[in-house]
């Protein structure tokens, strides 16, 4: 009997995507694994339990995670769920461990080796397990349907008896992954579309989409991109510039997509409540980076708002599980390709090898510790932080302090691989 890959229901209630699909259920098998993929967990993805079953997996609860050997899943296991898990276990999803100290820790504690598949490094090897690519095109994407469907109005130029109705006018902030996935998209719809970026490889990327390039391209701008291929941090001076050319070519646009995201960081605000009040009536703001915290004033995370001058606010949250028959799909092939290379296909069982160079950029947890160097100390601190609350209480009668809550971190948009960036603006 081999080991066994379980894949629950994810109980986050925005999350509609699942960690396996029928294919990947059929090479895991086929890796001698035994698959128990919870009863359910793939309906909001559009694959019945049958689908699963008829590919060698067996239809379970949730109990049986405490069974398994390797848990497959789409975002973080919470405190409910690691306690149902082994000790020892591999867990493998999206961590979102920025910020979320107290949850990594929790994950140590727990005794897991908890993978964290958006750390993933960015080399040759590991393009087939880039979940931030997959996941982002398909939110660049879906983000210019959402922004079609709240703009009332066709997006291209139509010529009939009647008269000419013009092209709308797209302007996408951003040109990573998710940014030009979006152009692509309004291109696609017969829109005209410009965009922006930080990064000076972008121009050439947004013009290949058949896209106007906006920026202020001095010397700073020139410089504007890190080894890793993502955004720097601009200074207050080119944000000042870039700020007052956005805001003249932001009063002029229909739809406005914004995609900026600095890894680890709150998002950047771009758009202020002033570019939006100068907005036209009925133009449309789609902000992709709402669960970090907006790169537009006004924008409100799972919501769409409309301001009084009647610019809607777009701000829903997950925007890959808005297509998640599409994604999970793209996600699952994303978690097999990393799983498979640490199955030892002899003895057909899951080996961590922490020298490997993709186990030593995304493991965060193994054997009852923090191992990322990202993270170490701070969920180190993270753990301590009871027993100093304890401390607290007993020396000082009436004071209770409460363990520190780590502020919740938003996840990253992101999109397929076209250039070597990522990031947004």
């Amino acid at each position: 009997m081999g080991q066994t890959v379980f894949v629950p229901k994810e109980v986050d209630v925005t999350e509609t995507r699942v960690a396996v699909s029928p294919e990947t259920v059929k090479r895991l098998v086929g890796l001698g694994f035994d698959v128990v993929v919870e009863k359910g967990a793939g309906t909001l993805s559009r694959i019945p339990d049958g689908d699963f079953a008829a590919m060698g997996a067996t239809i379970g609860k949730g109990a049986d995670a405490s069974k398994a050997d390797v848990v497959l899943k789409v975002r973080r296991p919470g405190d409910a769920e690691l306690k149902s898990y082994r000790k020892g276990a591999a867990v493998i999803a999206t961590m979102d461990p920025y910020g979320n100290d107290g949850a990594v820790a929790a994950m140590a504690k727990a005794g897991v080796s908890a993978f964290a598949m958006e750390l993933m490094p960015r080399i040759t090897r590991a393009q087939s397990m880039d979940v931030l690519s997959s996941q982002a095109n398909l939110a660049g994407y879906q983000a210019v349907i959402d922004a079609a469907a709240e703009y009332d109005r066709a997006l291209p130029m139509m010529m009939t008896a009647a008269g000419t109705v013009p092209a709308a006018k797209v302007f996408v902030m951003g040109a990573g992954v998710a940014g030009l996935q979006a152009i692509a998209t309004a291109r696609r719809l017969g829109a005209v579309v410009t965009a922006t970026d930080v990064r000076p490889a972008a121009k050439e990327q947004v013009a290949s989409l058949g896209a106007k390039f906006v920026a202020v391209e001095d010397e700073e701008f020139k410089a504007a991109e890190t080894a890793g291929g993502y955004a720097k941090e601009m200074s207050k001076e080119y944000q000042a510039k870039q700020a007052a050319l956005t805001a003249e070519h932001i009063a002029k646009q229909d739809i406005v997509i914004t995609t900026a995201l600095i890894p680890g960081r709150p998002a950047p605000k771009l758009i202020s409540a002033a570019m939006v009040a100068a907005m036209k009536p009925g133009s449309v703001i789609v902000d992709l980076a709402v669960e970090r915290g907006g790169n537009v004033e006004g924008a409100v995370a799972g919501k769409v708002v409309t301001t009084a001058n009647d610019v809607k606010i777009v701000g829903h949250l997950n925007m890959p599980g808005r297509v998640a028959a599409s994604a999970s799909l793209l996600y699952a092939k994303n978690l097999f390709a990393f799983l498979e290379t640490m199955v030892d296909k002899e003895k057909k069982l899951v080996v961590v090898n922490p020298e490997d160079e993709l186990v030593k950029a995304t493991l965060l947890t193994h054997d009852g510790k923090v191992v990322h160097p990202n993270f170490a100390a701070s969920a180190a601190a993270a753990l301590a932080e009871p027993e100093v609350a304890k401390a607290a209480k007993g020396t000082e009668p009436g004071l209770d302090v409460a363990p520190k809550k780590p502020a919740r971190k938003k996840s990253a948009s992101a999109a397929t691989k076209p250039g070597k960036s990522k990031g947004g603006a």
